[in-house]
């Protein structure tokens, strides 16, 4: 990691940690009373498996319980693992560099997202149109990802952008007030920035530009195998609720996250779910192991892994589909 991402990762830890007002925090009276704190994203995604886990009291189903916080992205939760403020967090795809660089072990898959984009103000129809313009992105995030990704298929580099480095909420207003002419940017933020520039250009996506992007569940290196079975057994359960009650899922998680119900239902439009049986299959016939090796490569490609290491050193397969078995 560059010392620019380092600080820039340290600076928004501190903006993640304050953000517990959507928190949820679910009974000290399971199991050995043991606490695990839960960082997540404030979406679909990041949110609804813990909303359910709380709400059908399946931290206490296996003996554990939490306290859950949300935080600005994913990077700012591996760097709170890292200093011992957190036991366990979520990422989009786009950070996905970070367990794989040795930073945290990735212990469930959570879902296959296409919420990315690369936006740009109107007028600006491609890519091509955004070479020598400032263009926001969160860094060492799907933000980063898509413009990434978006490049590299215009043939095109970030040298042939002005790049700005900004955490997503500044990216939001940067880009309503016009400050700079694109961004590599998510849904839900995207219906934000919408209400303000209801007719900016989506110039790429994850969707048209095609592959799998997984998000997933992580744990701190230094967090205990026993302990992980049991968040894992709370994921999967969870997991399976929100496969069988999609609907539910959704006011669960608009509940948790203190937004209006179809917010969250347009963010869950971005979702492919899968249940535990499937993606135990998908553990096991190696196709988890295929998505998060490919992105692997692809942040090679974009410099910020220097080799491609096996999925196996930073997915937990064999304990997601032990867990799954039983």
């Amino acid at each position: 990691m560059s010392m620019t991402r380092r600080t820039l990762i340290s600076a928004l830890s501190v903006t993640g940690l304050s953000l517990a007002a959507s928190a949820c925090s679910s009974s000290d009276s399971g199991g050995d009373g043991k606490k695990v704190r839960f960082g997540y994203i404030a979406d679909y995604n990041g949110a609804s498996l813990l909303a359910i886990a709380d709400e059908q009291d399946l931290w206490k189903k296996h003996g554990i319980s939490a306290d859950c916080k949300p935080f600005v992205n994913g990077p700012v939760q591996i760097q709170a693992l890292g200093t011992d403020n957190l036991d366990y967090g979520y990422i989009g795809p786009g950070a996905l560099w970070l367990p794989a660089s040795g930073k945290a072990r990735i212990i469930a898959i959570d879902t296959l997202t296409f919420a990315d984009r690369v936006i740009a103000q109107p007028g600006i129809t491609s890519i091509r149109a955004l070479k020598g313009k400032k263009v926001g992105v969160p860094e060492g995030t799907s933000g980063e990802m898509i413009l990434n990704l978006a490049l590299e298929k215009a043939g095109m580099t970030m040298k042939d952008i002005t790049k700005v480095a900004m955490d997503p909420s500044t990216v939001v207003s940067a880009f309503s007030s016009g400050r700079i002419d694109g961004a590599g940017i998510y849904y839900p933020l995207i219906d934000t920035i919408k209400e303000k520039v209801p007719d900016l250009v989506e110039v790429a996506s994850t969707e048209k530009i095609g592959g799998n992007f997984p998000t997933a569940f992580v744990a701190g290196t230094k967090v205990g195998q026993a302990q992980s079975e049991k968040v894992v057994k709370v994921l999967q359960d969870a997991n399976d609720w929100r496969a069988a009650h999609q609907a539910e899922s959704i006011t669960l998680a608009a509940r948790l996250l203190k937004v209006p119900e179809a917010k969250v239902k347009a963010d869950a439009t971005h979702v492919k779910t899968l249940t535990t049986a499937d993606l135990a299959a998908k553990t096991k016939d190696g196709t988890v192991g295929k998505w998060l090796d490919g992105m692997s490569e692809f942040f090679v490609r974009t410099g910020q892994l220097q080799k491609a290491p096996s999925s196996s050193t930073f997915y937990a397969a064999d304990a997601y589909t032990k867990a799954a078995a039983r």
